[in-house]
């Protein structure tokens, strides 16, 4: 269903290119046409976090009135070299509905940047939250992390490795857990065009790595792939799921029978939800730890 969805929107863009309008994608035209959640809505459009054009985000909000809500901060995919926030807000909305403050940023890609200038554009929304979203009714001390495909490569290296939220400044700690949908966690030695292209000019190749970072620090994660996914292997999954479980953290590992790469992404929006309970999942697991008390006893990164 979801693969003659795409052939339907590609033939789309084809007849708009014909008739002089470009830019169109498939994601672009089932973000727009699509339907969306009940129960959200965008409350903020192209806030700067930074001075690059790319450096802007979006703000989501449930339609009931909230305060001290639990932050979610997306991270959409595109191998580091595509993407715009503008063709995921079937995703964010989803999330809003689920009562979270949802934050949708764009960020800096390939050839202007590599790693980790990316990563330093996620810690920099962070700390744009901190200082903003209460304005819209979350809470900056319950900020949770999560992203699909590049996307939950970034959002697990914050939540993960403390030094991109320390160089802006924030305390690693506000992190109360992070998911990940098909991300690659584990993918050294670099063998692929994008990975060379991204992160092959890293001194230390291993530091690019999330696994690397799996320690008893890290936040909960809840971690899910697609059996059907030959574009991120499930193994990344498996892989940083166990090396948590070593160290103790808290992991919900989900591998969905049937679903591929994309429908990680689109199993979010009203359309395909039935193809998994990835999102009711997912929210169950964020809020849990969201909400959980902050003792002194809390990790100290």
């Amino acid at each position: 269903m979801i693969r003659v969805l795409v052939a339907v929107l590609s033939f789309g863009c084809l007849l708009l290119s014909m008739i002089g309008l470009t830019g169109c994608s498939p994601l672009a035209l089932f973000d727009a046409l699509g339907p969306r959640d009940a129960g959200a809505k965008l409350s903020l459009r192209d806030a700067a976090y930074g001075g690059d054009p790319r450096q802007r985000l979006d703000v989501f909000t449930p339609t009931a009135d909230v305060t001290n809500a639990p932050v979610l901060v997306f991270f959409y995919g595109g191998s580091w070299k595509n993407g715009s926030k503008d063709d995921y807000a079937f995703a964010a909305q989803a999330l809003a509905a689920q009562g979270f403050v949802t934050v949708l940023p764009d960020y800096r890609l390939y050839p202007q940047v590599r790693f980790p200038d990316f990563l330093d554009d996620g810690a920099q929304v962070v700390a744009w939250v901190r200082d903003n979203i209460t304005a819209y009714g979350g809470d900056p001390k319950k900020i949770v992390l999560a992203g699909h495909s590049a996307g939950a490569y970034n959002a697990m290296m914050l939540g993960l490795d403390p030094t991109y939220l320390r160089r802006a400044g924030v305390d690693p700690r506000v992190i109360r857990a992070v998911a990940g949908l098909s991300g690659p966690y584990d993918f050294f030695p670099f063998d692929q065009a994008t990975s060379i292209d991204v992160f092959g000019q890293a001194p230390d190749p291993k530091a690019t790595q999330p696994v690397t970072f799996a320690g008893p620090n890290a936040p909960p994660a809840f971690l899910a792939t697609g059996d059907a996914d030959t574009t991120v292997r499930p193994r990344n999954t498996r892989s940083l799921a166990a090396r948590l479980r070593e160290a103790r953290v808290p992991v919900q590992e989900r591998v969905y029978a049937g679903l591929d790469h994309a429908d990680t992404l689109l199993a979010l929006s009203v359309t395909f939800r039935s193809k998994a309970p990835e999102l009711s999942e997912m929210a169950a697991f964020l809020h849990q730890h969201a909400e959980r008390r902050q003792l002194s006893s809390v990790r100290m990164r």
